[in-house]
């Protein structure tokens, strides 16, 4: 859905859930751009499968459904005894946190959820109480979320000048976050101060999150977007014509390796080799202090017919193998900075990140 209550920027952006009277909403990204489809989230087995199948995607986003996700399970045991409500919280959480291995906002937002939980055990009388504080927390983790974008826009905006080429990957915008995006924000805050640029997105193989999400929803906001295939974007630099690559990502490891969308490394190449500066847009939320680096984080691998097929056309012949890696990681050496909440972070990293967010 569009949304005209959060219209910071001057034109409505999409919005990818909503908490309304106690019930999750989940825009359906699967069915993006042919439909608009938001789904009431039943059961916790739902939220579950939202996330598994990409329904909601992108880090940020998957940490505030995951939240609102664990309300959505523990509503049946409201009624319960206080102890039993608990060790009910910790089970459903753990059968959430299993939905995908590779984004950190999704144990990061269900510890958050337990932690608090544990902290306020003691000091209510009753399972329906604890529910209730439990569902302020989520929409505190929802509001912190559209904070964050925010000022990862207002801090990125300085990157963004006139007649500025901008190359982005995946899908690190609205749809990926509670409002603005992450790598998107910057360009939403500058689109409407006036700035003139221009944005090019990677189709990105194989799911089609530039071509289906990022190209959708930015041409919705009124942008200046060019759609290319993954495989042009060394052409397309070549041809001078791509100033700055800015995407998101889902784990910042300590030493400032990043994990982001199949292919990102691929880009953060080729803006070496054309000397063209690489930035990652993220949440605090996203760094990953307990991870030292890259290699160490697990990279999802999803089904070979994602590969095999595109859409519901078979693409490669029958009994062919695919891998289908979602994630990679860019080594930090070729990330010229992170755009977080709290300012432009530069190298050493293990430093300014542990300054930051330690």
């Amino acid at each position: 859905m569009l949304d005209e209550s959060k219209n910071v920027t001057g034109y409505n952006v999409a919005r990818s859930l909503r908490w309304v009277d106690g019930e999750l909403f989940i825009l359906d990204q699967t069915r993006l751009p042919g439909e608009i489809v938001e789904n009431r989230q039943e059961t916790i087995e739902q939220v579950w499968e939202s996330i598994q199948q990409l329904k909601v995607r992108g880090a940020p986003a998957i940490g505030v459904a995951a939240a609102y996700g664990l309300l959505v399970g523990m509503r049946p045991f409201r009624e319960r005894p206080l102890a039993e409500f608990f060790g009910m919280l910790k089970e459903k959480a753990a059968y959430l946190n299993s939905s995908r291995p590779t984004a950190v906002n999704l144990g990061w937002s269900l510890k958050r959820m337990t932690d608090f939980a544990k902290a306020q055990s003691g000091q209510t009388g009753s399972a329906a109480q604890l529910y209730e504080l439990l569902v302020e927390e989520a929409c505190r983790i929802h509001a912190e979320d559209q904070a964050i974008c925010r000022a990862i826009g207002e801090h990125g905006l300085q990157l963004i000048h006139a007649g500025a080429g901008v190359l982005t990957h995946c899908n690190a915008g609205a749809l990926a976050t509670s409002e603005l995006g992450t790598a998107t924000a910057p360009l939403y805050l500058a689109h409407a101060r006036g700035i003139n640029f221009r944005i090019y997105a990677d189709e990105t193989r194989p799911l089609l999150q530039g071509a289906r999400l990022t190209t959708w929803e930015l041409q919705q906001a009124g942008l200046d977007v060019t759609l290319i295939c993954d495989s042009m974007a060394a052409h397309v630099m070549s041809q001078g014509l791509i100033d700055i690559c800015i995407v998101g990502c889902d784990r910042v490891a300590a030493n400032g390796d990043a994990a982001n969308k199949i292919g990102t490394l691929g880009v953060a190449i080729l803006a070496q080799h054309f000397k063209i500066p690489f930035y990652v847009a993220c949440p605090s939320s996203t760094v990953d202090l307990q991870t030292a680096r890259g290699d160490a984080i697990v990279i999802e691998e999803r089904a070979a017919d994602e590969v095999l097929f595109c859409g519901t056309h078979r693409t490669a012949p029958q009994g062919a193998k695919a891998l289908n890696p979602a994630f990679d990681v860019t080594p930090h050496a070729l990330i010229a900075g992170f755009i977080t909440e709290r300012g432009i972070l530069r190298p050493p990293y293990a430093e300014t990140l542990a300054r930051h967010f330690g």
